[in-house]
């Protein structure tokens, strides 16, 4: 397999990544043979995941617009990916030229991809960490000079809780980041759950299988175990809710594609 100019030395092109197939999913052309294979059989399962992606992308611009909107312009996404068209900073800046935007991966096709698409944007960086250790992400050296933690900052973990299994214990990991965050800061969370799937759980544990496969287990939380990740916060209206209910900017009819209702979103603001 020929590797592209984008992909860095040292990774396994051979093993599919789910950067890269939410990559795949939203039309980005930052994938490869292997991530399609493993994007088309999950969608063999759950052929809706494209418009899921496509839902979960418009409520992070809905929810960064919320956030500009309460007088917040620092924004830590964790988890962020490979950016693509409307990604935070672009969403951000076109708002608040003055906006920072600190982004966190561990994936280094994503990180590499961000350094290119960030050079020379004085207000955004890409950071090497993992979610799982909180610390290391308020230590890094470029986060820290770009965001102030004594004020306010929209914590965006946007598809990403439901690749850490129970076992790495990531509601120990938020709430380390909670309290990093200065009072009045937003928490911003996606997640995968098979509530609101307009599938079987059995038909819908078929695409849950693929991710298994590929030994990125797909982790599907209930409405309930989701709202536990916001404790210490105060939930902003309406909620937790699909996505599309979700602040939409016109009315929500009733010819959206059901998929795009799998799963929650919310917001919660640090008292």
């Amino acid at each position: 397999m020929e590797r592209p100019a984008w992909a860095p030395q040292g990774i396994d092109i051979s093993m599919p990544s789910v950067s890269r197939m939410y990559d795949f999913y939203l039309g980005g052309s930052h994938n490869f043979e292997v991530d399609r294979e493993a994007a088309r059989k999950a969608m063999e399962f759950m052929p809706g995941l494209p418009k899921i992606m496509q839902a979960n992308r418009a409520f992070m611009r809905r929810a960064v617009r919320y956030a500009l909107g309460e007088g917040i312009t620092q924004f830590l996404d964790i988890g962020s990916g490979i950016p693509t068209f409307g990604n935070v900073h672009e969403v951000a800046q076109g708002i608040d030229p003055q906006a920072r935007v600190a982004y966190v991966d561990h994936d280094p096709v994503a990180v590499a991809h961000s350094q290119a698409v960030l050079e020379g944007n004085s207000g955004a960086v890409i950071a090497t960490a993992d979610l799982r250790r909180p610390k290391e992400i308020r230590d890094n050296a470029e986060i820290s000079e770009l965001l102030d933690f004594d004020r306010p900052v929209a914590l965006l973990l946007v598809a990403v809780l439901h690749f850490i299994e129970d076992s790495d214990d990531p509601q120990t990991a938020v709430a380390e980041l909670r309290d990093l965050l200065a009072p009045g800061s937003l928490l911003v969370i996606t997640h995968a759950s098979y509530e609101g799937v307009p599938l079987t759980q059995e038909e819908a544990g078929g695409a849950v299988g693929v991710y298994k496969n590929i030994r990125n287990p797909l982790i599907m939380r209930s409405r309930d175990e989701v709202g536990r990740f916001f404790e210490g916060y105060e939930m902003i209206d309406p909620g937790l809710v699909p996505m599309p209910n979700w602040r939409p900017d016109t009315p929500v009819g009733q010819n959206e594609d059901p998929y795009a209702f799998s799963g929650f979103a919310g917001v919660g603001r640090k008292a």
